[in-house]
């Protein structure tokens, strides 16, 4: 067996017997359903609870006020004065009165503004309903004044439908964009937090042996290439099993999810679970789900698996040796905070861009961004989840990073070489450029 392979070996099965490694992979899936099943159970059992709000209207138009209670949110109880503003104001600010809503004269004539007053603002969901209340009944009556009848309200209130249809070799899908969006978001994280954390990893061993004078003894019996790359591949497979077995965790979780919610809030209540029993829409029906699961398997592709696995692969390969070099450096992990943000930076700067290239995925901008080897391992998967990116992008992306990947262990090894056996200084950006130079 070649020393790396005899070093990926040993780092592989060190960390993976670890109580931690277990840990981790147990408890994180765990976790991450605890964060989605507890608010959805909060907020439910709190929802008998909620308080309805008593909002003065102020109809200076003397036309609305009858119209705008019959729209009004469930959560709001609207109550018609004709005190003057001031007083209604001045009764928020004392809290007698929750809200006060104020319907100027010329509010149909769209020469004023509809007013909402309150102490807390009304939150996210109370401004939407009341705006889409204000809206639909100002609209109404002025459709009357300009002498619509009612078959005409009728007409205008009818719905539109209008489906967003992403056309793929693979098949047609509806509601790609929001599909693609969440796809997108969802495979560049996993890119992100994946490279970060076991690169960071590489990194907190090479110091632990630096620390521990280990690498003294190893050096004399393997190359420090050698020692590099074995490391580098054995914590890449680490990650490896452990996203594969998160992966296989969450999906048994996310099955079982649908029958605890039943059980804690009711079958009427818990939301459906894709793959669960009755989950699956039939033919031609509408679906209940938020998107339809034929849709997802047109976005998330073999294809597009392959890829990700791919991107990933090269993009921990390249950063992992990087953070390697910067580990080689220092002598203790305070030390190395500063060094390795030169290293974060790159994997941070794409997802500033991940809403850009999700919106523009053709533009010339996003192309380049998903070539470049520092961002390609996020941001060309994040490509392939929204648009049909050509073949020869996607095998000129892996190229590319497969060079920048061996040009990054040329210099890395060589910072390597002598970075390990350096202790007691903090090196500065002329000793890695007489170690790269002197070492070759």
């Amino acid at each position: 067996m070649s020393p790396i392979a005899l070093v990926a070996r040993s780092e592989f099965l060190r960390r993976i017997r670890s109580k931690w490694f277990i840990a981790t992979t147990l408890l994180a899936p765990l976790l991450t359903i605890a964060i989605v099943v507890v608010p959805v159970v909060a907020i439910t059992a709190s929802g008998g609870d909620e308080v309805t709000r008593e909002v003065a209207v102020r109809d200076e138009t003397g036309r609305l006020a009858d119209a705008l209670a019959e729209e009004a949110p469930e959560s709001v109880l609207f109550l018609r004065t004709g005190a003057p503003a001031d007083s209604l104001r001045a009764q928020v600010l004392r809290g007698d009165l929750d809200a006060v809503l104020v319907l100027p004269a010329d509010l149909l004539t769209g020469e004023a503004r509809a007013r909402y007053l309150s102490r807390s603002g009304g939150g996210l969901t109370l401004q939407s309903e009341l705006r889409g209340a204000v809206r639909s009944v100002v609209r109404a009556e002025r459709a009357r004044l300009a002498g619509a009848g009612d078959e005409v309200l009728e007409v205008l209130d009818a719905p539109t439908a209008l489906d967003f249809v992403t056309v793929r070799d693979e098949g047609d899908a509806a509601g790609g964009a929001e599909i693609g969006f969440l796809i997108a978001n969802v495979l560049g994280l996993l890119v992100y937090i994946a490279v970060l954390l076991y690169g960071a990893m590489v990194m907190r061993g090479v110091i632990e042996e630096k620390t521990n004078r280990i690498v003294e003894v190893v050096v004399s019996s393997v190359r420090p290439f050698d020692l590099l790359m074995g490391k580098v591949l054995g914590i890449g497979a680490v990650g490896l099993l452990q996203l594969a077995a998160w992966g296989v965790l969450l999906f048994a979780l996310n099955l079982a999810a649908a029958p605890i919610l039943a059980a804690l809030l009711g079958p009427d209540v818990a939301p459906p679970v894709a793959g669960a029993p009755g989950a699956m829409p039939t033919a031609g029906a509408p679906s209940e789900l938020p998107f339809d699961p034929g849709a997802i398997a047109a976005v998330l592709t073999p294809g597009l698996l392959v890829s990700f696995v791919l991107f990933f692969l090269g993009g921990y390969l390249l950063f992992a040796s990087l953070f390697a070099a910067v580990g080689s450096m220092v002598d203790t992990e305070a030390d190395a905070q500063s060094l390795q943000v030169p290293v974060i930076l790159p994997i941070i700067v794409p997802l500033l861009f991940l809403p850009y290239v999700v919106d523009q995925p053709e533009s010339a901008l996003s192309v380049g961004l998903s070539l470049f080897p520092l961002s390609s391992p996020v941001l060309m998967v994040v490509r392939m989840s929204v648009a049909s990116v050509p073949l020869w992008q996607v095998l000129l992306a892996l190229a590319l990073l497969a060079v920048a990947f061996v040009g990054a262990v040329w210099v890395a090894a060589r910072i390597y070489r002598v970075g390990i056996l350096m202790t007691g200084k903090k090196a500065s950006f002329r000793d890695l450029a007489r170690w790269v130079r002197e070492a070759a």
